[in-house]
């Protein structure tokens, strides 16, 4: 016990000083608000579907919503039914068995509708038979063959921050369509 103290003293804390507050961030959410409510009216609302993937990218995704990455506190919530959502936020390479029910969701999304396909696996196929662009007997590959993509986020998975920057890219891009 003693040791574990003298070595807590002797290195001392290694934690990141404060950030120092900066005006432009309190700016941008604001603008980014004001986009949403442009192109939507009202807060943008964003249906998850797992459409097979390895429940990776679903942690992630997970990560956007917790507390350090406030993804509520920019306008933006998670619903259960895509009659309700404006942002279809899929993942994985789509199974057979998932493409109906990924084009029923898609046919239930009002317009204007954004989708976003989210990892490797949803871009391109990924592992799942790369060399056919992940189209087997049992896959249908890449989200943009069953239903159409607005942005792309590839990594597997990828960082909260980059599904983050995805989906205000598409917000951005309607934003700038409806101009």
């Amino acid at each position: 016990m003693y040791r574990i103290v003298r070595q807590i003293i002797k290195t001392g804390i290694k934690t990141e000083t404060a950030p120092q507050p900066d005006e432009a961030l309190r700016v941008i959410p604001q603008r980014l608000q004001q986009q949403i409510l442009d192109v939507f009216g009202r807060a943008l609302t964003i249906r998850h579907v797992d459409a097979g993937s390895c429940n990776g990218c679903e942690l992630e995704i997970h990560a956007v919503n917790n507390a350090y990455y406030n993804i509520e506190g920019l306008g933006i919530k998670f619903v259960a039914s895509p009659r309700h959502a404006d942002m279809l936020l899929v993942t994985g390479p789509v199974s057979r068995h998932m493409e109906t029910a990924l084009k029923r969701t898609y046919d239930a999304t009002p317009e204007p509708k954004l989708v976003v396909a989210i990892g490797d696996c949803g871009c391109g196929g990924a592992i799942f038979s790369p060399d056919n662009g992940g189209e087997s007997y049992a896959i249908c590959g890449k989200v943009s063959n069953v239903i159409p993509v607005d942005v792309a986020v590839c990594g597997c998975p990828p960082t909260p921050t980059a599904i983050l920057q995805g989906i205000l890219t598409a917000i951005t891009g309607a934003h700038a369509g409806q101009k």
